[in-house]
């Protein structure tokens, strides 16, 4: 008879992430994991089912380590929860083939593999000996994307044509930055020390003709065999991609009625600051065009991104101590320009789990060098504090409280995203949007999610618009009426209104978690209250809230309410 002990969840989910990194070294890249510094993974369709052939081992793991005493405990329970829905959603999308059309402007291997560098260490000469290792890395990573996508070919599993386009002009941009036939690897390469120059240098222009030939493929045999497919995914891939960002099944129907409920909430709330801005002014649009024009503005790039930090900075000596607990290395977040290349929204990543790398956030300038203050503020009360940043750093922080795998790599989209909608709303209730220019700016980021529900979902399910709706009632949503709509309600420019409609082309289901996800926590919040009462402690809550690590948006809002 054995007397071997079986593992509980969490023991399972921390192996799965082991297993993960010696699979996939862009995630242990961003964990921190120096051995993962000189690799990149298999992007080939051996290498999608390696990584499914360990979600299904690690699944079976579950099955008996949630039949072992203790696993019904508070901490082993919301691992097991969250390990079992994630794996399953993933599968889900691995089993229908979804990594054989993986193209667009975001999210994809290739993305992955250039944006990995930006995060890889490189303080040290070993460091960039590992890069250059790395870079010599790229040429097989593109080929086995490359081979993913022909198979998709060969089964008729199609890309979007709009993504598509776009991912070829990103290719070319990657492969010459800035018309001088220097591509963004050779660029990279250049911070390197004069001992490794050659090494680096070589690597790179390799790396580089890597982008440049599946650029040219790309272009010139993938797109022309998918024109004409649909850029949009029907209900049922749809469906499938909601439950992967949102961590549940949603009504998508109800979740579309709830767009434009908030669409009109908003809409009330935008003219009523708008009015104060520019008196008479034909909608709240115009008092945001006025803005740009007059309002506060930052000039300059390094100029913006000292700002950004300061504001941050700010952020963490007004709330910590009052409405959270902040660990001092949490309170570490960095403000950096995003590389050129990419999607036009700002982003953040996390720190490493030794936290020697901070968290950071990341502005892409679109080679603007003027920037509207009203546009950032709530933004980056979103990206660093206390949005993305509290929470993922708080998670890495807690990990040996929770588990590996609940701090890094378990995370749900809409999890995230919810939360951190939710903290530009929670600064809103504390005051810290000073005036009617940073409100309009806060309610126009809330209208922009609003309508990334009402449009994502309507384009994808080609729902109706709507009889109430002032925007061609009646009509069925496609993705030009989608554009024309973010459009006429938002103040971002044409080009990140192209931008944002290619990534809801891109990574359908995604985008809706932001409002969902708001939704979910102010839920969570609202029911713990009721449960406490006076005793309610918000600050308390907040802290047990950043600290139990990601769920999907049903076992999120069943969560919160027991804290």
């Amino acid at each position: 008879m054995s007397n071997t002990i079986s593992p509980l969840p969490r023991e399972v989910a921390d192996r799965y992430v082991d297993e993960l990194i010696a699979l996939d070294p862009v995630t242990g890249t961003y964990l921190g994991v120096k051995e993962s510094s000189s690799r990149l993974p298999d992007t080939s369709p051996a290498g999608q089912e390696a990584l499914a052939e360990l979600m299904r081992a690690t699944l079976a793991r579950l099955d008996e380590a949630e039949r072992q005493p203790g696993a019904d405990s508070d901490v082993e329970r919301r691992c097991a929860r969250l390990l079992r829905e994630r794996l399953t959603a993933e599968l889900a999308v691995h089993d229908a083939e979804e990594g054989l059309r993986a193209v667009g402007n975001m999210s994809t291997p290739p993305h992955a593999v250039r944006e990995v560098f930006t995060v890889t260490p490189a303080d040290t000469e070993e460091d960039w000996a590992a890069i250059a290792e790395r870079l010599r890395a790229v040429p097989a990573a593109l080929a086995g994307y490359r081979e993913s996508l022909s198979l998709g070919l060969e089964r008729k599993l199609y890309a979007a044509p709009r993504p598509t386009a776009t991912f070829v002009e990103q290719l070319t941009e990657w492969a010459d930055v800035d018309g001088s036939g220097r591509g963004w690897f050779e660029d990279f390469a250049s911070a390197g020390p004069d001992a490794l120059r050659a090494e680096l240098d070589e690597a790179a222009r390799t790396a580089t003709a890597a982008v440049v030939e599946l650029r040219d493929w790309m272009r010139d045999v993938y797109a022309p065999t998918i024109e004409g497919a649909p850029n949009v995914v029907g209900r049922e891939r749809y469906a499938r991609w909601s439950r992967y960002y949102n961590g549940t099944d949603l009504d998508l129907d109800e979740a579309y009625a709830y767009g434009w409920s908030e669409y009109h909430r908003l809409l009330t709330e935008m003219k009523t600051e708008a009015s104060k801005i520019l008196p008479g002014a034909e909608t709240p649009w115009v008092a945001l065009a006025h803005l740009d024009e007059h309002g506060r503005h930052i000039e300059g790039v390094d100029e913006v991104r000292t700002w950004l930090q300061g504001l941050m900075d700010e952020a963490i000596e007004a709330l910590d101590g009052t409405h959270f607990e902040l660990a001092e290395r949490v309170r570490k977040v960095e403000s950096r320009i995003a590389p050129p290349g990419g999607a036009a929204a700002p982003y953040y990543t996390g720190p490493s789990e030794d936290f020697s790398r901070p968290g950071r956030t990341w502005l892409p300038t679109m080679g603007l060098t003027r920037f509207p203050v009203y546009d950032l503020v709530s933004t980056w009360y979103h990206e660093g504090v206390p949005g993305h940043h509290l929470q993922l750093a708080q998670w890495v922080h807690v990990a040996e409280d929770l588990s590996r795998y609940q701090a890094t790599v378990g995370m749900v989209s809409a999890n995230a995203e919810g939360w951190a909608l939710y903290a530009e709303r929670l600064m809103d209730e504390l005051g810290f949007l000073k005036d009617a220019e940073e409100r309009l700016g806060y309610l126009d980021a809330q209208m922009m999610r609003a309508a990334r529900v009402i449009v994502d979902i309507g384009m994808h399910l080609e729902l109706e618009i709507p009889a109430d709706s002032p925007f061609h009632p009646g009509e069925r949503w496609t993705p030009e009426l989608a554009q024309e709509f973010f459009g006429a309600h938002s103040s971002r420019p044409a080009d990140f209104v192209e931008s944002e409609l290619t990534r809801y082309l891109t990574i359908p289901g995604q985008a809706i978690g932001y409002k969902l996800g708001e939704r979910a926590w102010l839920l969570g919040r609202e029911k713990a209250r009721e449960r406490h009462g006076d005793a309610f402690d918000p600050k308390a809550w907040h802290m047990a809230a950043l600290s139990q690590g990601s769920l999907g948006l049903d076992d999120l809002v069943d969560e919160l309410s027991r804290l």
